[in-house]
C-alpha cells in the first residue's frame, strides 16, 4: 500500500525533499508539471535551479513548519459530516 501520508514528504521514498508536490498541493496542480519545468531549465541554467529548488524546499519547510494542515479524521475528510459519524456511534 503507497503511502497516503503526504504532510510527511521529506520521508518519502519517492521525493527530494517534497519541494514539488508540496507545492503542488498549496496551489492545486499537478506536481509533474513543476518537475518538468525544472528539468527543462536544469539544462540551462543548473546551478541557479538546483540553488532554486533548495530555496524553495526552505520556504516549504517553513511553511509546513510554522502553518500545518489540519489533520481531519479520515470519516470527515472524505466529505461526510460530523453528526452522520456521530449517528453511526450511537
Amino acid at each position: 500500500m503507497p503511502n497516503t501520508n503526504t504532510n510527511i514528504l521529506v520521508g518519502r521514498n519517492d521525493t527530494i525533499l517534497g519541494v514539488c508536490e508540496a507545492i503542488g498541493q498549496d496551489f492545486g496542480f499537478h506536481p509533474n508539471w513543476l518537475r518538468v519545468a525544472l528539468a527543462v531549465m536544469v539544462y540551462f541554467a543548473p546551478v541557479a535551479v538546483i540553488g532554486s529548488y533548495f530555496a524553495l524546499g526552505l520556504v516549504v519547510a517553513a511553511s509546513r513548519w510554522f502553518a500545518p494542515d489540519e489533520i481531519l479524521p479520515e470519516s470527515l475528510a472524505n466529505g461526510q459530516s460530523e453528526s452522520d459519524e456521530l449517528a453511526l456511534a450511537a
